[in-house]
Protein backbone atom coordinates (compact mmCIF):
# COMPACT_ATOMS: atom_id res chain seq x y z
CA UNK A 1 0.00 0.00 0.00
CA UNK A 2 1.41 3.37 -0.97
CA UNK A 3 1.77 6.22 1.50
CA UNK A 4 -0.74 8.22 -0.53
CA UNK A 5 -3.40 5.52 -0.32
CA UNK A 6 -3.22 4.46 3.31
CA UNK A 7 -6.98 4.82 3.89
CA UNK A 8 -9.79 6.27 1.76
CA UNK A 9 -7.30 8.29 -0.28
CA UNK A 10 -5.56 9.74 2.81
CA UNK A 11 -1.84 9.43 3.48
CA UNK A 12 -0.58 8.80 7.03
CA UNK A 13 -0.46 12.49 7.98
CA UNK A 14 -3.99 13.15 6.73
CA UNK A 15 -5.32 10.01 8.43
CA UNK A 16 -3.69 10.94 11.72
CA UNK A 17 -5.27 14.40 11.54
CA UNK A 18 -8.65 12.90 10.60
CA UNK A 19 -8.82 11.11 13.98
CA UNK A 20 -7.05 13.62 16.23
CA UNK A 21 -9.96 15.07 18.16
CA UNK A 22 -7.77 16.91 20.66
CA UNK A 23 -5.97 18.81 17.92
CA UNK A 24 -9.24 19.57 16.10
CA UNK A 25 -10.89 21.32 19.05
CA UNK A 26 -9.29 24.55 20.21
CA UNK A 27 -8.36 24.60 23.91
CA UNK A 28 -9.21 20.91 24.31
CA UNK A 29 -6.59 20.53 27.06
CA UNK A 30 -8.19 23.36 29.02
CA UNK A 31 -11.62 21.79 28.49
CA UNK A 32 -10.45 18.47 29.94
CA UNK A 33 -8.77 20.26 32.87
CA UNK A 34 -12.10 21.93 33.62
CA UNK A 35 -13.82 18.55 33.44
CA UNK A 36 -11.34 17.28 36.03
CA UNK A 37 -12.17 20.19 38.32
CA UNK A 38 -15.93 19.76 37.97
CA UNK A 39 -15.68 16.00 38.40
CA UNK A 40 -13.65 16.32 41.60
CA UNK A 41 -16.26 18.67 43.04
CA UNK A 42 -19.06 16.32 41.96
CA UNK A 43 -17.38 13.30 43.54
CA UNK A 44 -16.83 15.19 46.80
CA UNK A 45 -20.58 15.61 47.14
CA UNK A 46 -21.45 12.11 45.87
CA UNK A 47 -18.80 9.98 47.58
CA UNK A 48 -20.94 7.08 48.78
CA UNK A 49 -20.01 4.51 46.11
CA UNK A 50 -16.69 5.38 44.48
CA UNK A 51 -14.11 2.93 43.11
CA UNK A 52 -16.15 -0.24 43.55
CA UNK A 53 -13.98 -3.11 42.39
CA UNK A 54 -15.29 -5.48 39.71
CA UNK A 55 -12.02 -7.23 38.78
CA UNK A 56 -8.42 -7.82 39.78
CA UNK A 57 -6.65 -5.18 37.66
CA UNK A 58 -6.03 -1.70 39.01
CA UNK A 59 -8.51 0.09 36.79
CA UNK A 60 -11.27 -2.48 37.25
CA UNK A 61 -13.40 -0.04 39.21
CA UNK A 62 -16.85 1.51 39.03
CA UNK A 63 -18.27 4.74 40.42
CA UNK A 64 -21.96 4.54 41.28
CA UNK A 65 -24.16 7.59 41.73
CA UNK A 66 -27.69 6.75 42.94
CA UNK A 67 -30.62 9.03 42.21
CA UNK A 68 -32.80 10.34 45.02
CA UNK A 69 -35.34 7.53 44.69
CA UNK A 70 -34.31 3.87 44.78
CA UNK A 71 -35.10 1.19 42.24
CA UNK A 72 -34.87 3.26 39.07
CA UNK A 73 -33.15 2.66 35.75
CA UNK A 74 -29.35 2.74 35.57
CA UNK A 75 -27.34 4.53 32.89
CA UNK A 76 -23.83 3.08 32.61
CA UNK A 77 -21.24 5.43 31.08
CA UNK A 78 -17.93 4.33 29.52
CA UNK A 79 -15.28 7.00 29.03
CA UNK A 80 -13.30 7.69 25.88
CA UNK A 81 -9.65 8.35 25.06
CA UNK A 82 -9.08 5.94 22.16
CA UNK A 83 -8.76 3.04 24.64
CA UNK A 84 -5.32 4.38 25.71
CA UNK A 85 -5.83 7.54 27.77
CA UNK A 86 -8.24 9.32 30.11
CA UNK A 87 -9.90 7.89 33.22
CA UNK A 88 -13.40 7.62 34.62
CA UNK A 89 -12.48 10.22 37.26
CA UNK A 90 -12.42 12.91 34.56
CA UNK A 91 -15.98 12.16 33.50
CA UNK A 92 -17.84 12.07 36.79
CA UNK A 93 -19.35 15.47 35.95
CA UNK A 94 -21.54 13.95 33.20
CA UNK A 95 -23.63 12.12 35.83
CA UNK A 96 -25.33 15.37 36.85
CA UNK A 97 -27.61 15.44 33.80
CA UNK A 98 -29.09 11.92 34.05
CA UNK A 99 -29.26 12.10 37.87
CA UNK A 100 -31.48 15.16 37.65
CA UNK A 101 -34.01 13.01 35.78
CA UNK A 102 -34.01 10.18 38.32
CA UNK A 103 -31.54 7.89 36.54
CA UNK A 104 -28.83 6.19 38.56
CA UNK A 105 -25.42 6.54 36.88
CA UNK A 106 -22.48 4.12 36.91
CA UNK A 107 -19.07 4.97 35.43
CA UNK A 108 -16.90 2.07 34.27
CA UNK A 109 -13.09 2.18 34.22
CA UNK A 110 -10.94 -0.26 32.27
CA UNK A 111 -7.29 -1.08 31.71
CA UNK A 112 -5.72 1.10 29.01
CA UNK A 113 -3.58 0.05 26.07
CA UNK A 114 -0.82 -1.01 25.82
CA UNK A 115 -1.25 -2.67 29.23
CA UNK A 116 -4.34 -4.36 27.79
CA UNK A 117 -5.29 -5.39 24.27
CA UNK A 118 -8.59 -4.19 22.85
CA UNK A 119 -9.86 -7.75 23.15
CA UNK A 120 -9.14 -7.56 26.89
CA UNK A 121 -10.71 -4.10 27.20
CA UNK A 122 -13.95 -5.34 25.64
CA UNK A 123 -13.92 -8.31 28.02
CA UNK A 124 -13.38 -6.03 31.03
CA UNK A 125 -16.35 -3.89 29.99
CA UNK A 126 -18.56 -6.94 29.90
CA UNK A 127 -17.19 -8.12 33.26
CA UNK A 128 -18.13 -4.75 34.75
CA UNK A 129 -21.68 -5.09 33.45
CA UNK A 130 -21.95 -8.58 34.92
CA UNK A 131 -20.73 -7.27 38.29
CA UNK A 132 -23.21 -4.41 38.21
CA UNK A 133 -26.13 -6.67 37.39
CA UNK A 134 -25.27 -8.80 40.42
CA UNK A 135 -24.88 -5.89 42.82
CA UNK A 136 -27.48 -3.32 41.80
CA UNK A 137 -30.04 -4.35 44.39
CA UNK A 138 -27.60 -3.37 47.13
CA UNK A 139 -26.66 -0.15 45.36
CA UNK A 140 -30.24 0.95 44.83
CA UNK A 141 -30.74 0.46 41.08
CA UNK A 142 -32.96 -1.87 39.09
CA UNK A 143 -30.92 -4.78 37.63
CA UNK A 144 -33.66 -5.28 35.03
CA UNK A 145 -33.18 -1.76 33.64
CA UNK A 146 -29.50 -1.33 32.78
CA UNK A 147 -28.76 0.93 29.81
CA UNK A 148 -25.30 1.38 28.39
CA UNK A 149 -23.75 4.60 27.12
CA UNK A 150 -20.28 5.77 26.15
CA UNK A 151 -18.34 8.51 24.40
CA UNK A 152 -15.70 8.14 21.67
CA UNK A 153 -13.90 4.85 22.47
CA UNK A 154 -16.71 4.35 24.98
CA UNK A 155 -19.18 4.55 22.11
CA UNK A 156 -17.35 1.65 20.48
CA UNK A 157 -17.44 -0.33 23.74
CA UNK A 158 -21.16 0.43 24.03
CA UNK A 159 -21.82 -1.08 20.61
CA UNK A 160 -19.63 -4.09 21.41
CA UNK A 161 -21.47 -4.78 24.67
CA UNK A 162 -25.05 -4.12 23.60
CA UNK A 163 -25.70 -7.86 23.46
CA UNK A 164 -24.70 -8.39 27.10
CA UNK A 165 -27.60 -10.18 28.85
CA UNK A 166 -28.02 -7.40 31.43
CA UNK A 167 -28.23 -4.54 28.92
CA UNK A 168 -31.60 -3.29 27.66
CA UNK A 169 -30.44 -0.55 25.30
CA UNK A 170 -27.57 1.72 24.37
CA UNK A 171 -26.56 5.33 23.67
CA UNK A 172 -23.32 5.54 21.66
CA UNK A 173 -21.90 9.08 21.54
CA UNK A 174 -19.28 10.08 18.94
CA UNK A 175 -18.16 6.48 18.63
CA UNK A 176 -15.75 4.48 16.50
CA UNK A 177 -17.38 1.58 14.67
CA UNK A 178 -14.73 0.54 12.13
CA UNK A 179 -11.23 -0.04 13.54
CA UNK A 180 -9.35 -0.24 10.24
CA UNK A 181 -8.42 3.50 10.13
CA UNK A 182 -7.38 3.23 13.78
CA UNK A 183 -5.03 0.35 12.93
CA UNK A 184 -3.48 2.41 10.13
CA UNK A 185 -3.02 5.62 12.14
CA UNK A 186 -0.86 6.90 14.99
CA UNK A 187 -3.41 5.48 17.43
CA UNK A 188 -2.17 1.95 16.79
CA UNK A 189 1.22 2.67 18.36
CA UNK A 190 -0.27 1.60 21.70
CA UNK A 191 -3.21 -0.54 20.58
CA UNK A 192 -1.27 -2.94 18.31
CA UNK A 193 -4.47 -4.06 16.63
CA UNK A 194 -4.34 -7.29 14.70
CA UNK A 195 -6.31 -7.81 11.47
CA UNK A 196 -8.37 -10.38 13.37
CA UNK A 197 -9.27 -7.81 16.05
CA UNK A 198 -10.28 -5.31 13.38
CA UNK A 199 -12.76 -7.86 12.03
CA UNK A 200 -14.02 -9.19 15.38
CA UNK A 201 -14.14 -5.90 17.28
CA UNK A 202 -15.45 -3.50 14.64
CA UNK A 203 -19.22 -3.20 15.10
CA UNK A 204 -19.44 -2.15 11.45
CA UNK A 205 -17.72 -5.37 10.35
CA UNK A 206 -19.30 -7.91 12.68
CA UNK A 207 -22.92 -6.99 12.15
CA UNK A 208 -25.33 -9.05 14.20
CA UNK A 209 -29.06 -8.72 14.65
CA UNK A 210 -29.57 -6.02 17.26
CA UNK A 211 -32.95 -6.27 18.92
CA UNK A 212 -32.29 -3.78 21.72
CA UNK A 213 -32.75 -0.07 21.07
CA UNK A 214 -29.60 1.84 20.15
CA UNK A 215 -29.20 5.61 19.85
CA UNK A 216 -26.19 6.79 17.84
CA UNK A 217 -25.34 10.44 18.46
CA UNK A 218 -22.60 12.57 16.96
CA UNK A 219 -21.87 16.28 16.72
CA UNK A 220 -22.41 18.25 13.55
CA UNK A 221 -19.09 20.03 14.16
CA UNK A 222 -17.06 16.86 14.74
CA UNK A 223 -14.29 15.68 12.46
CA UNK A 224 -15.75 14.37 9.17
CA UNK A 225 -14.41 10.86 9.81
CA UNK A 226 -16.23 10.67 13.15
CA UNK A 227 -19.45 11.79 11.50
CA UNK A 228 -18.98 9.30 8.68
CA UNK A 229 -18.43 6.42 11.08
CA UNK A 230 -21.70 7.17 12.91
CA UNK A 231 -23.68 7.62 9.70
CA UNK A 232 -22.37 4.46 8.05
CA UNK A 233 -22.87 2.31 11.12
CA UNK A 234 -26.36 3.72 11.53
CA UNK A 235 -27.18 3.03 7.89
CA UNK A 236 -25.94 -0.55 8.22
CA UNK A 237 -28.09 -1.12 11.29
CA UNK A 238 -31.13 0.35 9.56
CA UNK A 239 -30.69 -2.17 6.76
CA UNK A 240 -30.62 -4.88 9.43
CA UNK A 241 -33.98 -3.61 10.76
CA UNK A 242 -32.48 -2.70 14.12
CA UNK A 243 -34.26 -0.55 16.70
CA UNK A 244 -32.09 2.44 15.83
CA UNK A 245 -32.14 6.20 16.26
CA UNK A 246 -29.39 8.26 14.60
CA UNK A 247 -29.05 11.85 15.87
CA UNK A 248 -26.68 14.56 14.67
CA UNK A 249 -26.40 17.42 17.15
CA UNK A 250 -25.91 20.64 15.24
CA UNK A 251 -22.98 22.78 16.36
CA UNK A 252 -21.50 20.27 18.80
CA UNK A 253 -17.87 19.15 18.50
CA UNK A 254 -16.26 16.07 20.02
CA UNK A 255 -15.97 17.70 23.44
CA UNK A 256 -19.01 19.97 23.69
CA UNK A 257 -21.32 17.04 22.98
CA UNK A 258 -20.65 15.77 26.51
CA UNK A 259 -21.95 19.04 27.92
CA UNK A 260 -25.28 18.09 26.37
CA UNK A 261 -25.27 15.00 28.62
CA UNK A 262 -24.04 16.73 31.78
CA UNK A 263 -26.66 19.48 31.47
CA UNK A 264 -30.09 18.24 32.63
CA UNK A 265 -31.61 20.35 29.84
CA UNK A 266 -29.15 19.05 27.22
CA UNK A 267 -30.09 17.14 24.09
CA UNK A 268 -28.03 14.07 24.99
CA UNK A 269 -29.49 13.98 28.49
CA UNK A 270 -32.93 13.98 26.87
CA UNK A 271 -31.90 11.08 24.62
CA UNK A 272 -30.73 9.14 27.69
CA UNK A 273 -33.99 9.76 29.53
CA UNK A 274 -36.03 8.72 26.51
CA UNK A 275 -33.98 5.53 26.15
CA UNK A 276 -34.15 4.56 29.82
CA UNK A 277 -37.83 5.31 30.39
CA UNK A 278 -39.48 4.21 27.15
Amino acid sequence: MTTEQRYRGMDRAALDAAYNNSAAVRDSAAIVAEWDRRSAAFAASHAQHLDLRYGARERNRIDYFPAASRGGPVLVFIHGGYWQMRAKETFRFVAAGPLAHGLDVALIAYTLAPAATLTEIVAETRDALTWLAGNLKDLGGDPQRIYLSGWSAGGHLTAMSLDHPAVRGGLAISGIYDLEPIRLSYLDEKLHLTPDEVERLSPQRCMTAITRPLVIACGGAELPELQRQSREYGASLERASAALKLVELTGHDHFSILEALADPRGEVAALAVELCTS
